[in-house]
């Protein structure tokens, strides 16, 4: 489950080399850097927010955008705002909204990782544990082994395993949109493929891995033990796991997905059941942002769990973008105005993009979109959205020069 487009699918697209990202984002700082600290204005208007996702839309072809911003607590001079732009349907031309529900492909990620370190602090399992204490023989073909990948690595992305996205059947997806499919046989599938060139390489597999274990060590369904322990408890009333249904329940924005032949088409009728515990929620901004203040505040994680979660190694920029680390299902990326954002996005083939982050002072962000960002510079002004989103009236915020 794609989190972007990534440079090389960019290249294919566009013919601009990946080096045209690095020129256009700031370098990162260290991921352990104290954070400057944010002050809130006044409460007002968010003119840099809206002109960036009128920008998404207008420039970009985005079919409609909308970002729902959350302060920094009740006491904040801004508790909640919000920016649309476009339509959530095109037939229809109803306006996009902060609202409706969408499916939020990788985000769904931080979840499983959250219910992994619920697990781990109640010593149920261990970070550092081989695969193959909990799943025997599960990972052994291909020249991988379980006994040489840990629970850590599985959620870092570091334990060298192949996507099974990556597979040849899944470059046209949209012959697979009903189909079912099992997380066995595709973690099968991914072992077949070559091993990956570089240390980090994303890729579902691994979370798909991480479910079954968290099957065999409580005895549930990873969807049962993230909808009791994250989904009931915060409220999330909009968030629930689909399964093989392909329509999304209640007010939601349609997709839409460029076809090979360049026709634009509605993708919201999909099984996700490819993405499982990697990618298949639907959610709602307001869900998002208050699943991600409540991971960030400690509410969901001890401590030492959460530390865990932070500690981050370098993304590979292909794959994610300049700067970016990836921690235990959460990542870090620079701020314009200093410090960093902590979040996770996620991309579906219908045509949804979602992304959650809090940043210092915990503020946070959630965006929606209903279709991918087809261009390099699409994907940075998404970038952009996010920026100004958690920077736009901090003490700390850049002016234009």
């Amino acid at each position: 489950m794609a989190i972007f487009l990534s440079s090389s699918a960019v290249r294919r697209r566009t013919g601009l080399a990946a080096m045209a990202l690095a020129c256009l984002l700031t370098t990162a700082p260290a991921a352990a850097a104290q954070s400057p600290q944010h002050t809130p204005r006044a409460c007002g208007p968010h003119p840099a927010l809206s002109r960036s996702v009128h920008h998404l839309v207008t420039h970009d072809r985005i079919a409609g955008a909308a970002v729902l911003v959350t302060g920094a607590g009740p006491d904040a001079p801004c508790a909640r705002w919000t920016a649309s732009d476009g339509v959530a349907d095109l037939r229809t031309g109803r306006p996009m909204n902060t609202t409706d529900r969408l499916r939020v492909g990788s985000v769904t990620k931080t979840f499983t990782a959250t219910v992994v370190l619920q697990l781990a602090a109640e010593r149920r399992l261990s970070l550092d544990a081989p695969v193959e204490r909990y799943l025997p023989g599960l990972i052994r073909a291909g020249g991988h082994d379980g006994r040489r990948i840990t629970v850590r690595q599985l959620l870092q992305h570091t334990g060298g395993l192949p996507d099974y996205l990556d597979a040849p059947e899944w470059q046209h997806i949209e012959r697979l949109r009903y189909r079912h499919s099992e997380p066995r046989r595709l973690i099968a599938r991914a072992l077949r493929l070559p091993p990956p060139r570089h240390t980090w390489h994303y890729a579902t597999t691994n979370y798909l891995i991480a479910g079954l274990i968290v099957r065999q060590v409580t005895g549930h369904s990873p969807e049962t033990e993230i909808t009791r322990r994250i989904i009931g408890p915060l409220g999330l009333h909009d968030t629930y796991w689909p399964g093989d249904a392909v329509r999304i329940r209640g007010p939601h924005s349609r997709s839409y997905f460029t076809a090979g032949d360049g026709r634009r088409v509605d993708g919201t009728d999909w099984n996700t059941t490819f993405g499982g515990v990697g990618g298949a929620l639907v959610s709602t901004p307001a869900d998002l942002t208050r699943f991600a203040t409540a991971l960030s505040a400690g509410r969901l994680l001890p401590a030492p769990q959460s530390a865990e979660m932070r500690r981050t190694v370098a993304a590979d920029p292909d794959r994610l973008w300049p700067g970016a680390r990836y921690g235990l299902g959460l990542i870090s990326s620079p701020l314009s105005c200093g410090g960093t954002w902590w979040g996770h996005a996620g991309t579906v083939p219908g045509g949804h993009r979602a992304l959650v982050a809090t940043g210092p002072g915990g503020r946070a962000v959630a965006v929606a979109l209903n279709e991918v960002p087809a261009t390099l510079q699409a994907e940075l002004d998404f970038l952009d959205v996010v920026d100004k989103a958690l920077c736009e009236g901090t003490s700390t915020e850049r002016t234009p020069a």
